[in-house]
């Protein structure tokens, strides 16, 4: 018998983060969270999200063990101002027993039907800039800080319990000797002064503060296109901004600008903290921040988050500025490997600007969905 119960105070709000510490304790693959972090990601009192979502968050047990959870949410920004009927899910993690995950997902389900929404999508988060996707090769591959990892039997869920693939997403990686400066150099010097553009030099975060907002909203216009993205509101970007600026370097944030100072390209590179967030198994002190540090310094591997470009200048080569800017930095830094993070599938654009440096496919992932009845 499995019992669906939902979260109602911070001791379960707890074992619905921890949950996986279980689940995964002997994969060498699986990165776990900062628990602290994400028992603030679902606080309502902290994540500025609830402003404009909801969710709950639900256990399943069975002979009064935890073998399960989920995050429903509704993005009511999706659902009012971009008209998408759709009912979020999240978080979502279970034994491989069909019994767990059919009662999970019927929870969902109801809640949906309950707000008059259409579909259920997942996995997802709140927003784009939260994880997405259920993995679907690749379970070789050890995670990072900004994706989820799951066990192979996952995808046998989905399939049975009728749901059907909605976006797929590949992530990929190449060395950093396949960079050859000669296919941006010469290009980045012709754009910058066709243009009339320059990249910034930034050494401290305190100098790339005063730009972060600005990388928002060029964030919001560049990707606003997507089908599936939701905008960054306000109160978002100083929660995103204080959350994550202060854990990236600021030599991998990269924004190039015109010459009134208006940003047209950013760029978000992290050094890959999946080795030391292994050794600090979820916790920040005593010796989890010092790790932290450590890889933040000493990293040989770069992790490619995220990569804007305005409207206005897409499909002019300004891509090939924020090359020639990273490729002075990871040759000072010895960057051995880079990465990207899950970029649709679809997205022909974004995989043509990475074709030169021949990246490999290391890891799949999907949403699903399913209509509501």
């Amino acid at each position: 018998m499995i019992k669906i119960k939902e979260v109602s105070n911070k001791k379960e709000l707890k074992a619905f983060v921890t949950f996986p510490f279980s689940l995964y304790k002997n994969s060498k693959y699986w990165v776990p969270p900062i628990i602290s972090q994400e028992m603030a990601t679902f606080d309502k009192e902290k994540n500025p999200i609830f402003k404009d979502a909801e969710a709950t968050f639900l256990l399943a047990y069975k002979d009064g063990e935890i073998v399960g959870r989920v995050a429903a949410i509704i993005n009511w920004l999706e659902v009012d101002k971009k008209n998408q009927k759709k009912m979020r899910f999240g978080w979502f993690d279970f034994i491989d027993d069909i019994a767990v995950s059919t009662a999970l997902l019927n929870e969902v389900n109801l809640i949906g039907k309950a707000n008059n929404l259409e579909y259920t999508e997942g996995p997802v988060g709140f927003s784009n800039l939260d994880k997405v996707g259920v993995m679907t090769e690749g379970f070789d591959q050890i995670g990072n800080m900004i994706t989820w990892y799951n066990h192979a039997y996952y995808i046998k869920h989905y399939e049975t319990l009728g749901y059907t693939v909605e976006k797929s997403y590949s992530e990929s990686k190449f060395p950093f000797k396949n960079v050859k400066p000669e296919f941006f150099k010469k290009a980045q010097e012709l754009i910058k002064r066709r243009y009339k553009l320059k990249a910034l030099q930034l050494n401290t975060t305190s100098e790339v503060m005063p730009y972060v907002d600005k990388m928002f909203d060029l964030f919001n216009a560049s990707y606003s296109s997507l089908s599936s993205f939701v905008e960054i509101t306000t109160i978002q970007k100083k929660y995103f901004k204080e959350k994550f600026i202060s854990f990236i370097n600021p030599e991998y944030i990269k924004f190039v600008v015109d010459e009134q100072d208006n940003m047209v390209a950013f760029a978000i590179v992290m050094p890959r903290f999946a080795k030391a967030l292994q050794d600090m198994n979820g916790k920040l002190f005593p010796f989890g921040f010092a790790r932290l540090l450590k890889a933040k310094k000493t990293s040989k591997d770069a992790v490619f988050y995220l990569i804007g470009v305005h409207p206005d200048y897409q499909n002019k080569g300004v891509h090939a500025v924020i090359f020639n800017e990273y490729y002075e930095t990871f040759t000072k830094k010895g960057i051995i490997d880079c990465y990207r993070t899950p970029e649709l599938e679809d997205n022909e654009a974004i995989h043509k600007i990475w074709k030169h440096f021949d990246p490999v496919v290391i890891k799949r992932r999907k949403t699903y969905r399913k209509n509501i009845t």
